[in-house]
């Protein structure tokens, strides 16, 4: 089944998050070509990331924050960032300061900014 070009750039994308960082939903929908498309980032996470082995736990909202509910997987997630060294301060928040990923130029497995 021939994926969307979206969905394909949107899980490079993904893929490329190196561990110890996150990306923010709006910015991997840019990366892959529909800045306004961070919902459907969250569909393509919650549709492909297990068949298609994604570090689904390195997407967070654009605040620095995990999206997910309690019953959705926020405990999961939080615990698999910390074990990578992300850091969460006392309301839940991560500073994307420190922690987001920037790609740099040669951009890493072609997902530069927009």
């Amino acid at each position: 089944m021939t994926k969307h070009p979206f969905t394909a750039k949107a899980i490079q994308c993904i893929r490329a998050i190196p561990p110890g960082k996150v990306a923010t939903y709006g910015q991997i929908a840019t990366m892959a070509g529909n800045p306004r498309g961070a919902r459907q980032v969250a569909r393509i996470l919650h549709a492909c990331s297990q068949r298609e082995q994604l570090p689904w736990h390195r997407v967070v909202n654009r605040e620095g924050r995990i999206a997910l509910g309690r019953f959705q997987g926020k405990k999961d997630q939080q615990r698999f960032l910390e074990r990578e060294g992300v850091v969460f301060d006392p309301t839940g928040r991560i500073d994307l300061k420190r922690f987001l990923w920037r790609p740099e130029q040669p951009f890493h497995h072609g997902c530069e900014p927009a």
